[in-house]
């Protein structure tokens, strides 16, 4: 079974995109072009995940001049392992951010850095990575690209100076509250652990 689900680098992209958008349905053209791959083998791959049953394919009867069907694409919540998968999806981003944090002890000082949001399946999160300390603009927002292209969605970050941090743990910002009282992976921490 695990040769069938990760039999391929297109296949491991199209689960990657389904795992992360659970909410989402998708049609072959939309999949064909966020993957950028043809649909021949998009459908290949499509037809292989819904006969293990991890994909959901629902058909719509759709009036555009004629009667026409349209086929969406889901994952299937319900599939025994998809909490397991979509667990081993998530830790891969974890890993792949790695770099991302080795580059940004090299053009700044944080004093603390979390993970939440995608890094946690914490959708809740209105931050994926929070980072207190003295940031180099530029080539933090090159960092951050270069992230973005690795993991293949946009990363929501949020900085602050330590005066500001201290001011908001201080009167309780919901913000800030939220994520450290969510759920996050503490990278670095020289702040609240003195």
């Amino acid at each position: 079974m695990l040769n069938e689900l990760f039999g391929s680098e297109l296949r491991a992209k199209m689960l990657n995109l389904l795992l992360l958008h659970p909410e989402e349905r998708y049609l072959v053209r939309t999949l064909t072009s966020d993957l950028e791959s043809p649909v021949n083998l998009v459908r290949r791959e499509l037809d292989k995940l819904n006969s293990l049953g991890l994909i959901i394919e629902e058909t719509e009867l759709v009036k555009e001049g004629k009667k026409a069907e349209k086929k969406y694409y889901s994952i299937n919540k319900g599939f025994i392992l998809y909490p397991e998968i979509k667990s081993l999806f998530i830790k891969a981003q974890i890993l792949s951010s790695q770099k991302f944090i080795d580059g940004l002890q090299k053009i700044a000082q944080p004093k603390f850095l979390a993970l939440t949001g995608i890094f946690t399946n914490y959708p809740e999160a209105r931050t994926d990575i929070l980072i207190i300390g003295h940031v180099r603009r530029p080539a933090f927002l090159k960092l951050i690209k270069e992230l973005e292209i690795s993991l293949e969605r946009e990363i929501n970050f949020t900085i602050m100076d330590e005066t500001e941090f201290k001011y908001r743990t201080e009167i309780m910002d919901i913000f800030l509250y939220n994520i450290l009282g969510g759920k996050n992976i503490v990278l670095i921490d020289t702040l609240t652990k003195k």
